[in-house]
């Protein structure tokens, strides 16, 4: 018992004797405190006390597919400060190969009794994928916000960056320097924000009186490995714009030209999708089309507070606006 006082003591910042008169239900302590320490008691994975067990903790589940691609950790700083403010404490899940899966974390966090979850990413965007946990938690009615197009079968509210948009956005700028052959790095078959690129580039080339030939439509796992292969596919077809569905896509169809030993933007052009960090620090700087993480997360954290606090939240999607930025890994196609 004394361990663990000194360990809640410390994790909140008060004394050992402030921590014992919240779990014995003593007064004198403000209702801010008393959160923090039994919010404290289920991140370091003691019981609480009986008389206080039937409080749902006030804490909420970050789900995150990696944390390489530095798009996930930016959410995850939006969406932690957001929560923050709400007196929510974050749980970051973070998958990793061979460890622990998307359906575990979700087990664990109902075992912690978390006020809500929030998925940036994940296996929701995928069709094929299992989502009997998603089931789980709507059967348990635990507040869920999705961040970034989910399949049709999830009745949770989601927030997105509207895919169709940001290719359009990319296709008219790639056009507009007078690339004929532009070809697009994506992810799996299965990926909804994938397929909705897809089918808003064909709409795009159709605009231009053109076809998207299917020789030009290259599908990958993402990461930087995935787009270099997948971009030195559509070198050798003779593409020389390149639109990728994110930012470490990108670098790699950049890595793949050069491996080449084209130049970067003189013989291709290459557009990424986030505008994730550092992505202007790049050589060159990346091209790429801007997600607004800082409106997006918050209104994830926005939409999952109204379901805590038992208000109404109609299941469906929140469309926001992206942002092409243009730097220097796009010029005029080659004559």
């Amino acid at each position: 018992m004394t361990r663990r006082l000194a360990q809640v003591a410390k994790k909140v910042g008060v004394s050992e004797a402030t921590v014992s008169r919240v779990l014995n239900g003593k007064p004198g302590v403000s209702e801010t405190t008393r959160r923090s320490v039994l919010t404290a008691l289920d991140v370091l994975g003691y019981e609480r006390p009986t008389q206080l067990r039937g409080e749902r903790a006030r804490l909420v589940g970050l789900v995150l597919p990696e944390l390489q691609n530095p798009i996930f950790p930016a959410f995850a700083e939006v969406i932690g400060g957001a929560l923050a403010q709400q007196g929510l404490t974050p749980v970051l899940c973070t998958q990793t190969k061979g460890g622990v899966s998307e359906a575990d974390y979700v087990e664990l966090l109902l075992q912690q009794q978390v006020s809500g979850v929030v998925f940036a990413g994940g296996l929701f965007a995928q069709a094929d994928a299992p989502h009997e946990h998603y089931r789980q938690l709507s059967d348990r009615k635990v507040p869920v916000v999705l961040i970034n197009a989910s399949i049709d079968r999830l009745d949770f509210p989601c927030v997105s960056c509207d895919d169709a948009v940001a290719v359009e956005q990319a296709w008219r700028h790639l056009k507009s320097l007078g690339h004929e052959r532009i070809g697009l790095v994506l992810g799996p078959p299965d990926h909804i924000p994938s397929r909705r690129k897809l089918a808003a580039a064909h709409v795009a080339a159709r605009a231009a009186g053109a076809t998207l030939p299917e020789e030009h439509i290259e599908r990958t796992l993402f990461s930087l490995e995935g787009g270099h292969a997948a971009a030195s596919r559509l070198l050798e077809r003779g593409v020389t714009g390149i639109i990728c569905a994110s930012d470490p896509l990108a670098l790699g169809a950049v890595r793949a030209a050069r491996r080449r030993g084209l130049d970067v933007p003189g013989d291709v052009s290459v557009v990424g999708y986030d505008d994730s960090a550092f992505m202007n620090c790049t050589e060159p700087p990346l091209t790429t089309v801007r997600q607004p993480i800082e409106a997006m997360g918050r209104a994830a954290v926005e939409l999952l507070s109204a379901q805590i606090q038992g208000g109404a939240v109609q299941p469906g999607e929140l469309l926001f606006e992206p942002e092409l930025v243009v730097r220097g890994s796009t010029a005029q196609a080659p004559r």
